[in-house]
């Protein structure tokens, strides 16, 4: 896909970059949870989950906002305040805002061909929160 400019991008509402932004955080958890287990589909799934949950999204959001730019910044905060969002009962409604919020980040990001700084960012987050399914195999 041809990236689009930040002008372009930032033409999109909140829970569109938040819906392509949930497939770019679902990749990257799945990526390194490959890289660094080698078992089984049902390990591996169970493992992907604990990082996508709203409260592991939400905690992931305190991690990366000091490393924001302004418009990284104003990007998070369109998706938290986003409209229309349903939240689902196993969530509290300030988390899933944070994780919505984080999706739309990176929805952003990648759509502007941003992968570095994906990366970097992603990287942050799991430096900082660690799962304790990385201290199993």
């Amino acid at each position: 896909m041809k990236s689009l400019t930040e002008k372009e991008a930032a033409g999109y509402s909140p829970n569109v970059l938040a819906f392509y932004g949930d497939s770019i955080y679902e990749v990257l958890v799945r990526n390194r949870v490959v890289a660094l287990h080698n078992t089984n589909a049902g390990k591996l799934h169970d493992m992907a989950v604990e990082r996508v949950r709203a409260t592991y999204q939400s905690e992931a959001v305190s991690v990366i906002e000091p490393m924001l730019t302004e418009k990284e910044a104003d990007i998070l905060r369109r998706g938290r305040n986003a409209g229309g969002i349903s939240v689902p009962k196993s969530a509290k409604p300030s988390e899933y805002r944070r994780a919505t919020a984080l999706e739309t980040l990176f929805g952003y990001l990648s759509l502007t061909g941003q992968d570095e700084r994906i990366e970097t960012l992603f990287d942050a987050i799991c430096e900082a929160l660690p799962v304790s399914s990385d201290a199993v195999l």
